[in-house]
């Protein structure tokens, strides 16, 4: 500390002999703060080796740096590292001798002087905190780094913002002259131009002397130029010139001003005056206390300022029309209020208010009140006395009953916003009607029974997302009603609403539509979906006023008949149980221009016209997942207006070419999950057609799209296409071709440059013949599908990583940005190396940190808004890595993870909105943001968690939600979504969709379809992950992915080998991981000189690593797997033994080294059968295994001629009588095995002498020439892979028999 270089955060040492003591004094002190822990502190240029061990010793220490002025321009020793601790004061770091003082910035956004008091450590501490990091250690370490500063920062000087500085005022030294003779000369003054006034000083660069106010009316500016960096302008003024315009508007809102600009004031034609966001003082020069020196001022917006008291002296500007005080923390009003006589808009949100003053009663004129978001528990009693007010919004404070007594008081209110309190109930002592109120709204609440009928003159009510059963209302007045998402089964309104004209019930429990409904005469919305309708009126479809009908997600079965003309424009139908359409439907409902029956059984479609020209005007047909067949395509003629087309997920084989030919208007064209084997030459004719999407078919033959002029976007995935026969010059539009899916599909080098042109162009990757690669894809395989909908950009991007960390692992996620392309890119490059990061680091929390670190990283790139994320990490334990495979998942925002399990949905995320999430509601409202009428925070997103948004911090926050499950063998399928995805798919739905597809592309592709087939618009995005963790995929070390070397340590160096699928090891755990390759491991670790007892002995100096699947048995059982191993004879050069020099089936060799393969049961005995066989064996050759119940099977694994359990146990007794046997049955029943005769090589000992080891490994020695190799030459390999593959079905269908022959008693897998 004292050693080194650097000087202290205090004041500056100067010459003066009692500074320099100060300062000496004031060294003393932080010297001792290492040992002390006082709240001094020392500032360095940088983070050492010594630095870092004294933060070690208490997690209450830190560091913080404080930038100079201009952070961007300033130098390296500008810069300061300051070490203190929590304690430490802001005034212990600035110089305050020289007058400096301390500011804090968020998020580059505002700047505040710090009061003295404050500990900036603590502050930084606190901000780490509320964004969700737990750990006082992480905390720490985070504080140190420098990249925080883009989220939090500390400057010794208030930083200047010159471009602010152009907005404040327009000044500078400029030539004046007083004339415009050339008898007066030009003087440098400092000119100020400021509203419609022009002020000069008599003194240059000063503003201290006499100003000269020139206001601007009837001036012009002639001209200017520029001269030496001055710039002169000639003004007159004369009577007839135009007038200048005079501003009255100036708004200075998010300069972190703490006093008004003194030039300002000299502008008397003020009257709008915004100072929003600001740390403006309430006494001093140019603070509030100033304000009144507009003597015009009519509003005044200081919301956000953090005044924490009302300032009184803003009582005293009578002028005053409007005032916002919003969000200062007020707690109480002072009576001086009532001096605002001509008040007459008053905005008091986000406070702290509990009531208000009686002298608020003088203001007569008073119309709108806005008391949202503070903590008033009944309707203020002060507003019966406002007589004028006819408004007033209370949304977001703590009421729980609405006592409509006090609201008839108040008989002048028009307007009532209870938004987001805490109602239950709604009281009422008298009967006595309500003539004044018009608009309630009432949403998100928890009202169980609302009877509003007293409220005659109400017009418009709002009670969504409430828990009502039952709603009353009067039809007097009313005019709109929306009730969704409640739990309504009767809604009753007398007398019928004659002036109705939007009724909205979906999410609801309605069996039929209210009668009073069908009866009203001037209904023209009418929403029912997500209900539980049996059947639809038939006045509803012979309303003449009705223009809109939603009843999807119903139990409709039919519809009634149309008989007369109905104005019906948009009918939605999807999710409900219609077989048919009413026959004369498009013939009756001549204006209907949107039609969606997706989701249904349809088999056929009414016809669209009578005669020979048809009058449909139909433009939108969605008739996705219903039984629709060809014979349905020519009646799609008779509706030549169509533009967007869904005919997905039908049973459609062709497409006729001349009904296609005729559909000249068609922009959009979805055919996918059909049988098509190919899209009509006669496409060529839709001339308009921008989009076509025709994915999982069986087309073969490449559509001639291409020659259209217009064509966007072309999804052709998952089909047979072979080749592509393009022109010579693409379609200029062409922005996206989707060829992925599409295994016989080989593009020649010049179609790949041609279509390099493309902005996306999406292909099969050419199969990585890796290790890694081989091993996930045993395990998992994934799809992804993005679409853009109707939108012009792709604002959400994926992550899927198969193959992750060392290649074990998997990452897939999910990134929406809503309206920002790059957000979700950026997330998409880094989330992943930020996830490697952390999980090496071995943290429990590794997944909470690494959105809270991608946080950060967003913030350091400049990026200010908000981002939807979900991010699942498949992978073992971080304590246990032979564990079994878990699932880790964390979300924020509206992306949602659901795992499929035994065929039902589990939804792994959680949704952080304000409408699904009451408790980030709740705390949204406690930190007072305000929550506007969309359910938006600060009408910006409607979600609480969120990475990026820093500019609404603290309402939104980056912590996740993190959920981790094991993976079990029920588990089949990882859904991953973004917001559009699951507002219009369940997760049943979702998950019912895709299960029976093997196809994890065409799975992703078709969640995709179907969430535009069913209404969505916007950007939609699916990943679809197969699962397949069973007994044969565990994360063993005894199944091949790491083995262990002589001693029982792991080998670290292997061969390459050519892929091979003639092991029964290799297609189980990979398809490309040969089995010499793992045969030639095992062989390699065994050696002359290692014996049986020198096998057990370093074989149980290393505990192997198990997974939940398989875990560590009882000595007594012995775990079983089938695996591979090289084996040797040193009786023979060409793989045959001694005693037979016939090749053994299934053998192959090149005259040195056999592969072989066995399949060693080594099993408790359960059955009498097999006791009593186990006896005899035990009478003719007892041994230490018998005494324990243990047999010894031996099973030909991939052989036709496997021989049962029974005859397995029977020459078992007799194998052990002899070696000479044992080789012969090696040679019969293992699968071609050879084993030698010497007793080091038997192979049946090692295998029984397996229960007394730790681990299920056994070796045999190897070749005494370890140069020769097993090899398969290349133009053979093919038909050694089919050879064996024929084996091996053999040999499964042979196992299958013996297994229905004979019951097995109980085994356990485990690699050898």
């Amino acid at each position: 500390w004292g050693g080194r270089a650097g000087r202290w955060a205090g004041p500056r040492e100067a010459q003066e002999p009692g500074r320099r003591a100060a300062a000496g004094g004031r060294r003393t002190r932080a010297r001792n703060a290492k040992h002390t822990g006082s709240r001094s502190c020392r500032s360095r240029s940088r983070l050492g080796s010594r630095e870092r061990t004294w933060l070690k010793g208490d997690v209450g220490r830190g560091c913080v740096y404080v930038y100079g002025r201009d952070c961007a321009a300033a130098a390296p020793s500008d810069l300061r590292l300051v070490l203190c601790t929590v304690d430490t004061r802001a005034s212990e770091i600035c110089d305050e001798e020289e007058g400096k003082s301390l500011f804090l910035q968020l998020h580059g956004d505002l700047v505040r002087r710090l009061e003295p008091t404050e500990k900036p450590l603590q502050i930084v501490y606190d901000y780490l905190a509320g964004l969700g990091f737990d750990d006082p250690l992480r905390m720490q370490e985070e504080a140190a780094n420098s990249d925080l500063s883009c989220m939090i920062r500390f400057y010794s000087e208030k930083p200047c913002q010159v471009e602010q500085l152009d907005r404040i005022l327009l000044s500078g030294v400029y030539n004046v002259r007083k004339g415009k003779t050339q008898l007066h000369k030009w003087a440098e003054r400092s000119v100020t131009l400021c509203g419609t006034c022009l002020i000069v000083s008599s003194v240059k660069d000063s503003h201290a002397g006499k100003m000269h106010i020139l206001p601007l009316i009837g001036g012009k500016v002639r001209g200017s130029f520029m001269f030496l960096q001055i710039v002169c302008y000639f003004c007159s003024f004369f009577s007839f010139q135009i007038v200048s315009m005079r501003f009255s508007m100036v708004d200075l809102s998010c300069y972190s001003l703490e006093e008004v600009p003194e030039h300002l004031f000299y502008s008397q034609d003020i009257t709008y005056l915004n100072l929003r966001h600001n740390f403006m003082r309430s006494s001093g020069a140019g603070s509030l206390d100033s304000l009144c020196r507009f003597s015009q001022l009519k509003s005044l917006n200081l919301s956000h300022n953090r005044l924490g008291e009302f300032p009184v002296s803003l009582c005293e500007i009578s002028t005053l029309t409007e005032l916002n005080i919003s969000c200062n923390g007020l707690r109480y009003l002072p009576s001086q209020i009532g001096k605002l006589l001509n008040l007459q808009t008053f905005w008091l949100d986000g406070n702290f208010l509990t009531s208000l003053p009686e002298e608020m009663g003088n203001l007569q004129q008073l119309s709108c009140l806005g008391l949202s978001f503070n903590n008033f528990c009944e309707l203020p009693a002060i507003c019966e006395k406002l007589v004028t007010l006819d408004k007033l919004a209370l949304a977001g404070n703590l009421l729980e009953t609405l006592d409509l007594t006090v609201l008839n008081r108040m008989s002048h209110i028009k307007s009532v916003d209870l938004r987001l309190n805490n109602l239950k109930r709604a009281a009422a002592d008298t009967v006595e009607g309500n003539k004044s109120v018009a608009f309630m709204d009432l949403r998100d609440n928890q009202m169980t029974d609302l009877d509003l009928s007293s409220l005659v003159s109400l017009e418009q009510l709002h009670c969504e997302r409430n828990k009502l059963r039952e709603l009353t209302l009067s039809g007097f007045s009313l005019r709109a009603l929306y009730a969704n998402s409640n739990c309504l089964t009767a809604v009753n309104i007398y007398p019928v609403p004659g002036l109705l004209t939007c009724l909205e019930l979906s999410h609801n429990q309605l069996q039929c539509v209210p009668d009073w409904a069908c009866e009203a005469k001037k209904l023209e919305v009418l929403d029912v979906s997500y209900n539980l309708l049996l059947e639809l009126p038939s006045r509803i479809l012979r309303s003449l006023s009705l223009r809109k009908l939603m009843v999807g997600h119903n139990h409709l079965e039919s519809l009634p008949p149309l008989l007369e003309h109905i104005p019906l424009e948009v009918l939605d139908l999807q999710h409900n149980l219609l077989t048919k359409l009413p026959e004369m439907l498009f013939v009756k409902a001549l204006n209907l221009r949107y039609l969606n029956a997706s989701a249904n059984s349809l088999e056929s479609l009414p016809s669209a016209c009578t005669g020979e020209e048809s009058l449909s005007m139909l433009q939108l047909l969605y008739l996705t997942s219903n039984n629709l067949t060809d014979q349905c395509i020519p009646v799609l003629v008779g509706h030549p207006n169509l533009r967007i087309l869904h005919l997905a997920n039908n049973n459609l084989q062709t497409f006729p070419a001349s009904k296609l030919s005729k559909l000249e208007h068609l922009e959009e064209l979805n055919l996918s999950g059909n049988k098509l084997k190919t899209i009509p030459t006669t496409v060529t004719n839709c001339k308009l057609l921008h989009t076509l999407i025709a994915h999982s078919n069986e087309i073969s033959i490449f559509p001639e799209i291409l020659h259209l002029p217009r064509i966007q976007f072309v999804d052709l995935s998952c089909n047979e296409l072979t080749e592509i026969l393009i022109p010579e010059a693409l379609p200029s539009a062409l922005q996206e071709l989707d060829l992925s899916g599409n295994t016989n599909l080989v593009l020649e080098h010049k179609t790949l440059d041609i279509f390099s042109h493309i902005t996306t162009l999406k292909i099969d990757a050419k199969p990585s013949l890796t290790a890694d690669s081989a091993l996930t894809s045993t395990f998992w395989s994934h799809g992804v599908a993005e679409m853009a909908g109707q939108r012009n950009k792709l604002c959400l991007s994926s992550l899927a990583l198969g193959s992750f960390a060392e290649g074990l692992d998997a990452v897939y996620g999910m990134f929406d940005g809503d309206k920002n392309e790059e957000l979700p890119r950026l997330l998409q490059c880094t989330m992943a190396d930020v996830l490697l990061e952390e999980v090496q680091q071995s943290d429990t929390m590794f997944m909470s940190n690494t959105f809270l670190v991608s946080h950060r990283k967003l913030g350091m790139v400049g990026q200010k808004l908000g981002s939807s994320a979900v991010l699942c990490y498949i992978h073992t334990e971080v304590a246990d890595p032979g564990s079994n495979f878990s699932l880790t998942v964390a979300n924020v925002g509206t992306c949602q993870a659901v795992l499929c399990r035994s065929g039902k949905a589990l939804p792994l995320s959680k949704v952080f909105s304000l409408e699904q999430c009451s408790e980030e509601a709740r705390r949204v409202k406690e930190q007072k943001a305000i929550i506007t009428e969309d359910n938006k925070v600060n009408g910006v997103t409607c979600c609480t968690r969120m990475l990026g948004c820093t500019y609404l911090h603290p309402w939104i926050l980056p912590k996740p939600h993190v959920s981790s499950i094991p993976l079990t063998v029920q588990d089949e399928l990882l859904l991953l979504g973004n917001k559009a995805l699951w507002e219009h798919l369940s997760h049943a739905e979702a998950v019912s969709a895709v299960r029976h597809l093997h196809d994890p592309l065409a799975a992703a592709k078709k969640l995709c379809t179907l969430a535009q087939s069913y209404g969505c618009q916007d950007n939609v995005g699916a990943i679809v992950v197969c699962l397949n963790i069973g007994e044969d995929n565990c994360t063993c070390e005894m199944h091949g992915l790491t083995l262990p070397g002589p001693g029982g340590f792991s080998s670290t160096t292997t061969k390459p080998a050519t892929p091979s699928c003639s092991s029964g090891i290799a297609s189980e755990f990979s398809s490309e991981l040969s089995a010499s390759e793992v045969s030639s491991e095992v062989g390699s670790t065994a050696s002359d000189e290692h014996s049986a007892a020198g096998l057990d002995g370093s074989l149980l100096s290393r505990q192997e690593r198990r997974c939940s699947l398989h875990p560590v048995l009882p000595s007594n059982i012995f775990q079983r797997q089938p695996s591979s191993a090289t084996f040797s004879s040193n009786q023979s050069d060409n793989g045959l033994d001694s005693d037979d020099e016939q090749p053994v089936e299934g053998v192959m060799t090149n005259g040195s080294k056999v592969e072989v393969e066995v399949d060693i049961h080594c099993c408790k005995v359960k059955g009498l059968e097999l006791e009593h066989l186990a006896a005899e064996c035990s009478s003719s050759a007892p041994g230490p295994e018998d005494d324990s119940g243990l047999v010894l099977i031996i099973r030909r694994q991939n052989s036709v001629n496997s021989n049962t359990v029974q005859r397995g146990v029977k020459e078992k007794c007799e194998l052990q009588k002899s070696l000479s046997t044992c080789c012969l049955y090696g040679k019969k029943l293992s699968n071609g095995s050879i084993v030698p005769l010497e007793e080091s090589l038997n192979l049946i000992e090692v295998a029984t002498e397996a229960p007394k080891k730790k681990t299920g490994y056994f070796a045999a020695p190897s070749q005494m020439e370890p140069e020769d190799q097993f090899v398969v030459p290349p133009d053979l390999e093919e038909e050694v892979k089919e050879q064996m593959k024929q084996h091996q079905e053999g040999g499964a269908d042979q196992e299958l028999k013996e297994e229905h022959a004979a019951p097995l008693p109980e085994e356990f897998d485990t690699a050898l």
